[in-house]
This record gives C-alpha cells, structure tokens and sequence, in this order.
C-alpha cells in the first residue's frame, strides 16, 4: 500500500509539473491566467433589457442577441466592464446594430449590469458613421486625473472607423468621431480600421494612460499591428513608412495560431521589461497551427523596446489562452473564440475580460 501512495504521490508530481511546464510564460510576458471554476461566462445575452432607442424611435430590446468583446477599467473602487451588445435587427455578425453596454463588479467575476446601454448610435454629430451598425468592440483606459478615453469601432454598414470618446463617469460620453480623420489631410479617414491598445502603465496599483517621449502612443490594426501617436487623446497621427504608407510592426506568420491576423487587444502595458501587447490571432485554416482549429481565435503577447516602441524584441509562439470552453466555441462563432479587450489591475490581481465566439463575455484571472 505504501509503495502504491509512493507511485501515486511520483505520478501525481509528475503531471503537476507538466502542468505547470505547459503553462510556464517567459518572465516579461503577463501571466499565467486561469478561468476561475463555475464562474464564466459572466455577461450573456438578455432579452428583458430595453430602452429607447434614437435612431428608430422604439423600445428595443438592445442586448437579446449577443454580448461580447468587452473593455474594462477601474472606476470608483470598482471594476467596470464596457461590453458591445447586439440587438435582434438583422442576420449575421456585425449585421445588426452594435451597442456598449455597462457592469460594474466588486470581485471581479460577479456582475451587475445597467439596463440601458452608454454608448449608443444616436441623433448626434457622428451618426454618418454609426447609423445603423453602431458602437463596437471598445477598448477603455483612465488618465491620472480620471479622464477615461474609449476606443471603439465605428460602424455604418460602409466603413469600419475607429473612434474616439471621453468621460468622466464612464456613462454619459462625449463623442469625437474618426481618429485618423485630420492625420495627413485625411489620408486614412476611408479606409478601415479598428482594434486600438493604448500605452498604459501600472502607477500606484491602477493601470493609467502614460505618454511615451511625450505624446500618447496605441497599438492598432486588425490583419497587422500598426502604431499611431497623438498629443490630446483623440486625435491621433498613425506611423507610416518611407513611403507614406502605414508602418508594418508585426503581422500574421504562417503556421503559427495567428496566420490571419494580428488584431489588438487590451490597453498595452508598459513595464520594465518593455511595452507588453496582447493581441488576438486568427488561426488560417490551411496555413495556420494544427494544433488549434481553422479560423479560431487565440490570445497571444509580443514585447516592443520601451526605448523603440516600433521594435518587436520577442512574441509568444503559442497562445497563452485559447477556446476550450463548450461557451467558447460555440455562438456566433463556432470555430472558436477568446478575444482579449479588458485587462485591468484590481486589489493585487490581474482580470483580463474575453469575448466567447462572439456571443458571451468571459474573464480569467492572474494574481502574481
């Protein structure tokens, strides 16, 4: 018997410590995150939420479809998660209208959602590019002296704009429209873009919007990661190269999990390591990873020079999360998702906030 409880107790070590070697991150990287037991998801669609919506004129039932894609950041003790809904108005992803939606929580993983969305195609200055398919995938981050900036796509069924708002209390936000519109006479104003990770930095256990050589700098692009600068948060100067083209830092590599793309995740995060970006990559079904399923959506990290913020010094090989929730791949998107927008720094711990195959919005948590 007792050599049996030895056996066991080797056995048991053993796949402990492949566990854990499985799970072992290179020191600059953040993690490891784990989903917290019987918890997730913790946003799913609602159909009892509804309010009045400006572009129709109706009660609308404004988060029945899907809830995805979520911000987050620290407001008032609490951490407050900005999430994009979808409403029941058409067929398809991105073919209803989008609105972004707000929970609060005091652990982190517990919820209380308001009943109307805050961020919302309306009657306003910007409605040319949100009508009819509305506000989505924001990311948020804060300031020092509490000005929280949303990044988020602009949506009018023609061209995808990412866009820029402000607030104070995270509820009532001031549109600025386009980011790119002013930037080289308007040279990038038509073209698509989304996904933005702004510079962030952890300051006193809260992360906040820090300037790099004294301009605030972001991470952005979806099928490539480009940069951009800006010196009053909403407009924005996007890097180009000797060409006047945009400048390439990283994008897609064959056979590996993020063969597709290369999209921006969360607010990046500056260390003494080096600016740390999460980014979610798209696995291509016939140049892609095998070991993850065509078309699905993985987590993964790079690390720019803090001195050269455009130098890429190293990147994950394989994600540091993936689908493998019966939630997480299952939705809207079947061939599996976690896409990574909200991360913030709570009472000693990192909550990274991920949309499940774009229909439910889940977190997974990192206490170092």
């Amino acid at each position: 018997m007792i050599k049996i409880k030895t056996l066991s107790l080797i056995l048991t070590s053993s796949f402990l410590s492949i566990a854990v070697q499985a799970q072992k991150l290179p020191d600059w990287a953040l993690g490891p995150f784990n989903r917290p037991a019987n918890i997730n998801p913790i946003i799913t669609p609602d159909t009892s939420s509804y309010f009045h919506d400006p572009m129709t004129g109706r009660r609308v039932a404004w988060e029945a479809n899907d809830t995805f894609n979520p911000a987050a950041t620290v407001f008032n003790e609490q951490i407050c998660i900005l999430y994009r809904a979808e409403d029941k108005s058409g067929v398809g992803i991105s073919q209803r209208t989008s609105r972004i939606g707000l929970a609060k929580s005091n652990n982190g993983t517990s919820v209380i959602r308001s009943s109307a969305p805050v961020l919302f195609p309306a009657n306003d200055a910007v409605k040319e590019f949100e009508w009819t398919g509305g506000c989505e995938d924001p990311r948020v981050a804060v300031t020092a002296d509490g000005t929280y900036l949303a990044l988020y796509t602009e949506w009018n069924h023609k061209v995808p704009r990412l866009a820029a708002a402000i607030s104070k209390d995270l509820r009532k936000w001031q549109k600025h429209g386009p980011v790119f519109r002013q930037a080289y006479h308007g040279k990038f104003f038509n073209m698509g873009t989304k996904s933005a990770s702004i510079l962030t930095k952890l300051v006193n256990g809260k992360l906040v919007i820090t300037k790099l050589n004294g301009k605030y700098w972001m991470y952005w692009g979806e099928d490539h990661v480009y940069a951009a600068s800006s010196t009053d948060l909403v407009n924005w100067m996007p890097l180009i190269d000797a060409n006047g083209n945009l400048k390439i830092l990283a994008q897609p590599r064959k056979g590996f999990f993020d063969s597709v793309f290369t999209e921006c995740g969360p607010p990046a995060v500056l260390t003494d390591k080096g600016i740390i970006l999460l980014y979610n990559g798209k696995n291509d079904e016939h140049t892609g990873d095998t070991r993850y399923a065509p078309n699905a959506y993985c987590a993964g990290q790079m690390l720019f020079d803090k001195n050269n913020p455009e130098k890429v010094l190293a990147r994950l090989d394989r994600p540091f999360l993936k689908p493998e929730q019966s939630f997480e791949k299952s939705g809207q998107y079947p061939a599996g998702t976690v896409f990574v927008e909200g991360l913030v720094y709570y009472k000693n711990a990192w909550y990274l906030y991920y949309g499940c195959a774009d229909s439910k919005v889940a977190v997974a948590i990192w206490k170092p």
